[in-house]
């Protein structure tokens, strides 16, 4: 597989997201840690090296079954994981909790090396902007954490311009986590162009729209009742009815290759450039195996053209509660 560049760190440009094998999307019983783990072993036969988690997911869950993959592979695989989401200075941790204050980010850190079964982070991110917490703050103990080898790069996630800035200034930063697809185009006004002036790389998570731009939803009655796209606006409503017409563009654009929608959802964003890399989740093998095929397509200009321009989707991407924790 082709690599691509999150400043200095070089990595797949097609990685793997962890967060679905916590049980995100589905009720806790229908977990399966035997399917996420080969899932993981083939995405790492394939060719990717690039491995994204949380402590939040699960909580705590999905760094296990990451740590127990690739145990006996660490060296082929860059493992990304995320803070801030749990608190852990006040006894018992306690998730939902954003507090990304030196001593939490301390504790924290001990906590996922030891589920991860390592003795490094390759990439450690801020998981939300604690408004409680300075940004110089938090990054001035990600840098000490890089000095003491825990970690060996500091990346934040739905960071604003302005953070990114001063977050960059006390110690370089290597990578953006935000959400970015064909239906969230929002980084391209502001955050891209920034963060190509400074030499930070770009994560894009829910690169397939939460499973949308796969083509495999066609109604929303057959999501668990406690599946939080039900009450995504995006999902909803008039917004669903229209955001599957931007699915039925791409499945015919997809066609013409031989190519899936995700195939070609991935396709368009491996074209934005060689500092981009998204993270598409999965804890299915199958799933893996088509999404890391986009390495191979090669979209043409005119279908590209096509993509650029399908209609905006309809609905904020998040429901209000989600969005006030965004940093803008």
């Amino acid at each position: 597989m082709k690599t691509a560049h999150l400043a200095d760190l070089e990595v797949s440009r097609i990685g793997l997201g962890a967060m679905t094998m916590a049980g995100t999307y589905t009720s806790e019983g229908a977990l399966d840690d035997t399917e996420s783990i080969r899932t993981i072993h083939r995405a790492l036969d394939l060719g990717v090296t690039h491995i994204d988690t949380a402590e939040i997911y699960g909580p705590f869950h999905s760094e296990e079954v990451v740590g127990t993959a690739v145990r006996g592979r660490r060296d082929e695989v860059v493992i990304a994981t995320k803070f801030g989401l749990v608190q852990h200075t006040g006894g018992e941790p306690v998730p939902g909790v954003t507090d990304s204050s030196p001593a939490n980010v301390r504790a924290a850190v001990e906590g996922s090396l030891r589920r991860l079964g390592t003795d490094h982070i390759d990439l450690y991110y801020q998981h939300r902007v604690d408004p409680a917490t300075p940004i110089e703050d938090t990054v001035g103990a990600l840098a000490e954490l890089v000095t003491e080898g825990k970690i060996r790069y500091i990346g934040l996630s739905e960071a604003g311009a302005d953070t990114i800035r001063r977050a960059h200034a006390v110690h370089p930063l290597t990578a953006l986590q935000t959400e970015y697809s064909l239906w969230t185009r929002d980084v391209e006004a502001e955050i891209l162009p920034l963060l190509r002036e400074l030499g930070i790389g770009f994560v894009p998570y829910s690169p397939l729209g939460h499973g949308l731009l796969t083509g495999q939803i066609r109604t929303v009655a057959d999501f668990a009742d406690d599946d939080w796209r039900k009450t995504n606006p995006r999902f909803t409503g008039e917004n669903f009815a229209r955001n599957l017409a931007i699915v039925d563009e791409v499945r015919a654009i997809g066609a013409e290759n031989g190519a899936t929608p995700a195939q070609t959802a991935l396709a368009w964003l491996l074209s934005r450039g060689e500092d981009i890399a998204p993270i598409p989740g999965t804890r299915r093998v199958s799933r893996v195996e088509e999404n890391t095929a986009a390495d191979a397509i090669d979209l043409t200009p005119a279908q590209l053209h096509r993509l650029d321009n399908l209609e905006p989707a309809a609905g904020e991407r998040h429901d209000e509660a989600n969005m006030a924790s965004i940093d803008h």
